[in-house]
């Protein structure tokens, strides 16, 4: 694979990872009451277009399952065990001054959860890559070029 594939697919699935965890600081009411169930949902709709765009076979569609599962205990791990991000985000404007040590605080814990988790990540994206035959890699290089997404939106 040449080096620019491999860092743009490294770039994305870090974008990826980081701008999920902080959707998830953000999630909707609706989503949020729904958790699991709508995470669900929307996995197996991603895995079902994907899969059926690029015509993946079994084996492929499972390296894309474990990379759905990879990307999802990564996204688990930086929301972290709080049960209200977003209170813990505006605690650090309650006072009078911004709380410097629990932000910094936060950010590191994100910043280990994402060391931890990322080979695991990478690995998951690379292997689900590396199954595809030269003919899907390219339809999966265009759509990434295009900046298309699979699941409806854009």
């Amino acid at each position: 694979m040449q080096p620019w594939i491999k860092r743009s697919l490294i770039g994305l699935m870090g974008a990826g990872i980081v701008l999920g965890g902080l959707s998830a600081c953000g999630e909707r009411h609706e989503r949020h009451q729904m958790g699991g169930e709508y995470e669900g949902r929307f996995t197996q709709k991603m895995i079902d277009r994907v899969s059926s765009e690029l015509a993946l076979t079994d084996a492929q569609r499972q390296q894309l399952v474990l990379l759905s599962e990879r990307v999802r205990e990564q996204r688990k791990a930086l929301v972290g065990s709080t049960t209200d991000p977003r209170a813990a985000v505006q605690s650090l404007v309650a006072g009078a001054k911004f709380d410097r040590t629990r932000a910094q605080a936060i950010v590191s814990e994100k910043t280990q959860a994402l060391q931890a988790g990322s080979p695991g990540v990478v690995s998951a994206t690379a292997d689900f890559f590396d199954s595809l035959d030269p003919r899907q890699q390219q339809k999966l290089r265009d759509h990434l070029q295009k900046r298309h997404r699979w699941f409806g939106h854009g």
